[in-house]
């Protein structure tokens, strides 16, 4: 059977009846390769050879935006560099550089509420494993479709197990790459095994993180706890909330970063998941059994209320564009 050879002229409009689903999701993107910005989601493209792609060689984060304001960018854009650092990667402009382009992709979205995701690369080269074949470092800044929060679709909360794929090591974990292929196994795994969310354990039993999002707990006293970020990433939200939490008084009765076994978890008054699409979650079940009483918590409430009025108010985190 004969392949089909598609010349210049056919490509995009190959492309656009291959995309045509996924455009209305994907509202701009910069490409330092195209030196610009783009509209349509059909020229959202990455080159072949970017070490992105084949190799997973790139670092990226991803911040929200709300009511017309990206929040708490700079500490996004502060792990990214951080990350890239870690990988021996370098954009040579700057972090400022960065910020001014990602606010101006968001301008040119025109979207109140929307996710903006930015990705920097090895660079295009060729298809091999040496960094050194990459000439220059490429910057890819998506704006797209803001997912809801987990507990707008389901109020009576998450469903939660214990992960069986191995924790990253913790100079891997703590570096927000693009290699993401255990928090891929991850995920399969909780959708596999009809749960929400599963969570990992280090070689010392102690909890890590789950596929794209943090957790932790709160003991019978009313203490927050969430785990050292030995081995897990510095969630940006989970930093946020534990800010928070230090400010508040009544269900909170403090916070801890200390280790945290399953038997702890199994026992918590509550178990709570963080991340910037999710903001806070409660997670009700657990290996099939009831968290507490096997309802949100009056400490999942009060995070989650402070943490959308932080969003919504908090000028010196609200980044407007």
């Amino acid at each position: 059977m004969s392949v089909r050879i598609i010349p210049g002229g056919e490509y995009v409009p190959a492309l656009e009846a291959a995309r045509r689903a996924f455009h209305s999701n994907y509202y701009a993107m910069y490409s330092s390769i195209l030196g610009g910005i783009v509209t349509d989601g059909v020229l959202m493209q990455v080159p072949l050879d970017d070490h992105l792609v084949h190799r997973g060689d790139g670092v990226f984060d991803t911040f929200k935006c709300v009511n017309g304001a990206a929040y708490n960018l700079d500490a996004h854009l502060t792990r990214l560099m951080q990350s890239a650092a870690g990988i021996g990667l370098s954009w040579k402009p700057g972090v400022d550089e960065i910020r001014h382009l990602t606010l101006e992709t968001l301008r040119v979205a025109g979207k109140a509420e929307c996710s903006g995701r930015v990705m920097l690369s090895r660079g295009p080269g060729g298809f091999g494993v040496n960094p050194y074949e990459s000439e220059q470092a490429g910057l890819y800044i998506v704006v797209y479709k803001l997912g809801k929060p987990f507990m707008n679709q389901h109020p009576e909360g998450a469903r939660v197990m214990r992960s069986r794929v191995a924790a990253k090591p913790g100079d891997w974990a703590t570096i927000k790459n693009c290699n993401y292929l255990p928090n891929v196994f991850m995920k399969r795994e909780a959708v596999d095994s009809g749960v929400d969310f599963v969570l990992g354990y280090d070689e010392e039993g102690h909890l890590t993180e789950g596929a794209t999002e943090n957790a932790g707990i709160v003991t019978k006293r009313g203490v927050l706890v969430f785990p050292e970020l030995k081995n897990i990433l510095a969630g940006t939200t989970m930093l946020r909330v534990m800010a928070l939490a230090s400010e508040l008084r009544g269900a909170i009765k403090g916070v801890e970063v200390r280790g945290i076994t399953e038997a702890e978890v199994e026992d918590a008054a509550e178990l709570l998941i963080v991340g910037t699409t999710l903001n806070v979650v409660a997670g009700c079940v657990y290996g099939g059994k009831l968290i507490g009483d096997g309802r949100p918590g009056p400490v999942y409430r009060v995070l989650q209320e402070a943490l959308e009025t932080d969003m919504l108010h908090n000028a010196a985190l609200r980044t407007e564009f």
